[in-house]
């Protein structure tokens, strides 16, 4: 072998060798599940929904996923898992890989589940930020003797009251405890299965009262098919202005079924930074507002350190109310 080809030899050795050390070093900068060197996201991720397919929260997954999808530009497969209260959902959330492929919608009940029973605990999470409200209504027959929020806990202090809501464990079920708890009202909760049966309930007669979402009762309050006497919220309810928030009558009572987005605990940061700043994107479009408004939710923005710290104080707050401290 001649001199000069021993040097071409040893030459190509060191430039391949610097060619595997650069391409380790760029790798080793980038969120897991993509190619060497490319920027998260580099394949489609999966959003989980915990309930049945054309509900709100799937309506309102699906609406942030189609504003996501050109921000992110990748396809967001929005994957259906309902079962056990949420908690199926929320459990196989919770045991993925955190690279940033699974993210979930979630509900107000991640803040309750744990309290009941379930395997749900908010620190198995990281949450990426609030995307909308459905503040709750007091609702009571046409017929019924209650004008006022004051008349219903007046008379429910000498006889029980019965309020339907939308199941056993839901947060509309705790807005009845909870008005019982600050008022001294004997209210006994009476679950259906789902907002519109409980509303039906309180149409028809069956109970004193029902607990829903804002959405799901304005149309009956405008067609007269029901009374609202208030609004378990900070302020009055667009569609029904006229009904007075909890807070007019003296009780200090927020209940509502608020969504937003979470993922499992442990995001590298520029993954967990890349979502937020999506998500924020997506959940202020004109797109998405002007979804969650026409299905009478509101669309209200929280960021991922404003939604932690709600979250864990909703579950500090339950825990106190479903009697688990």
């Amino acid at each position: 072998m001649t001199r000069r080809t021993t040097r071409s030899l040893a030459l190509g050795a060191a430039l391949a060798a610097s060619g595997l050390a650069l391409a380790a070093c760029s790798d080793g900068g980038t969120g897991s599940g993509g190619g060497g060197g490319e920027e998260f996201p580099t394949d489609d991720i999966t959003l989980i929904v915990q309930a049945a397919a054309g509900g709100g929260s799937d309506l309102t997954s699906r609406a942030l996923a189609s504003e996501l999808e050109p921000i992110l530009g990748q396809s967001i497969v929005v994957e259906n898992r309902p079962g056990a209260s949420g908690s199926t959902a929320m459990q196989y959330v919770a045991g993925q890989e955190p690279d940033g492929y699974t993210i979930g919608f979630s509900p107000v009940e991640i803040a309750m589940l744990g309290h009941t029973g379930f395997d749900v605990d908010p620190a198995d999470y990281d949450f990426l930020g609030q995307i909308m409200l459905a503040p709750g209504v007091l609702v009571v027959p046409t017929d019924s003797p209650y004008d006022t929020l004051e008349d219903f806990v007046d008379a429910a202090q000498s006889s029980t009251l019965s309020v339907a809501n939308s199941g056993a464990g839901s947060i509309w079920e705790a807005a009845a405890l909870g008005l019982a708890a600050e008022t001294g009202a004997q209210l006994s909760p009476v679950p259906f299965d789902g907002g519109a049966p409980a509303l039906a309930a309180a149409v028809g007669g069956q109970v004193d009262a029902a607990v829903a979402g804002a959405g799901e009762v304005s149309a009956a309050v405008e067609e007269g098919q029901v009374k609202a006497l208030a609004v378990f919220h900070d302020e009055a309810y667009p569609d029904l202005p006229d009904v007075p928030t909890a807070a007019d009558a003296g009780y200090d009572l927020e209940f509502g079924g608020w969504g937003g987005i979470y993922a499992p605990a442990g995001l590298p940061d520029e993954v967990r930074s890349t979502l937020e700043s999506a998500i924020e994107e997506a959940a202020t479009s004109d797109g998405f507002v002007d979804t969650v408004t026409k299905s009478g939710n509101l669309p209200v923005y929280k960021t991922a350190d404003e939604f932690t710290d709600f979250v864990n104080s909703e579950y500090d707050r339950f825990g106190t109310l479903l009697g688990d401290d």
